[in-house]
């Protein structure tokens, strides 16, 4: 394979995870961001995001010598070539997000260049569902009888200043402990150290697909949020996103390997929904439980579709041309 085509599949590569990742992940993290600042105008909801993935970027790249992964792609490495096959994963996330499917694109992009990671990124995000479903339950019970009854109540009256400000500090909060988790699954396809021009590209091609998330108000995969418990309301967004912050700076701590960003969002909105049925009889307990059940169905179809993948890929590799295959492992062939 020619040297210009393998530069050519890695951008293109790139490009399609980066809107796919953006169109799927992102709403996850600014989704209660977005619905409870509906009636603010999107371009100043956007610079704000963005001011905040410029930080993000900027200090990766200077703090991890030019690797905006914060150091999260070290058992993933860069192929030698690239192949029409590496173009699959995020084509097929944009399918599914096509469809309000929220995937997880850890599980689908990261296994596809290196599938025997799977395992302990599969093990940390069960783990992470679990303690987020946990944190949904202890939390929201304790709070709800003395915060949500209030809440739900005075849903219609303007939100007091101190609540504006506390939600746009979780927000931001939240956006960079998610960025930091999950820009692994986008720079997959670059180089792991970037020069500044490959630094600035990949900076403008994430503050204009922004633009156009916040634009079109979150897209398909935002019926997951609105979908809850009066996650209009700027008070319960802003608990929800600082809850989600803690929990995804402890699973940073806890070890390097990437993780389902995903799981752990369904985990928390699946545990708030059963505390509030709980302590304030807010629906039934069977309606919370099929609105968790829907969620983690769609997550699962998503997981095995990222497995069917990851282990095909060798051979679908191979077939492209760039690969040859042994015991699933990839193994790079001199391009010609």
């Amino acid at each position: 394979m020619p040297l210009d085509m393998h530069h050519g599949l890695m951008l293109i590569g790139f490009l399609l995870a980066a809107y796919s990742v953006v169109a799927n992940d992102a709403i996850q993290t600014l989704g209660t961001f977005l619905s409870s600042n509906s009636h603010r105008p999107w371009w100043v909801l956007w610079l704000f995001a963005c001011a905040i993935l410029v930080a993000v970027f900027l200090y990766g790249w200077i703090a991890y010598d030019g690797d905006i992964s914060y150091g999260r792609l070290e058992k993933f490495p860069m192929p030698t070539l690239f192949t029409w096959a590496l173009i699959m994963p995020p084509l097929v996330v944009l399918l599914l997000t096509r469809f309000g499917i929220p995937v997880s694109t850890t599980f689908l992009i990261l296994t596809s260049f290196a599938a025997a990671a799977l395992p302990s990124m599969l093990t940390k995000s069960l783990i992470g569902y679990g303690v987020a479903f946990a944190v949904g339950i202890v939390v929201y019970v304790l709070i709800g009888r003395i915060f949500y009854a209030k809440f739900l109540a005075t849903k219609d009256a303007p939100p007091r200043g101190y609540w504006v400000a506390l939600q746009w500090i979780s927000t931001g909060f939240l956006w960079s402990q998610w960025l930091v988790q999950d820009l692994a699954n986008i720079f997959a396809y670059l180089p792991r150290q970037l020069d500044a021009s490959m630094l600035i590209f990949a900076l403008v091609v994430m503050l204009g697909l922004h633009a156009i998330l916040f634009y079109q108000r979150g897209g398909a995969i935002q019926g997951i949020v609105t979908s809850k418990t009066n996650t209009q309301d700027i008070r319960s967004a802003t608990l929800i996103d600082f809850a989600y912050a803690l929990i995804l700076i402890f699973f940073k701590e806890l070890s390097n390997v990437p993780m389902s960003t995903t799981w752990v969002f369904l985990g928390l909105l699946a545990g708030r929904e059963f505390a509030l049925v709980i302590s304030l009889h807010v629906s039934s307990m069977k309606t919370a439980g099929r609105t968790a059940f829907s969620d983690v169905t769609k997550a699962v179809a998503g997981l095995v579709i990222s497995i069917a993948i990851a282990f095909s890929m060798p051979y679908l590799a191979a077939y492209t041309g760039g690969y040859e295959h042994e015991s699933n492992v990839p193994t790079v062939v001199s391009p010609d």
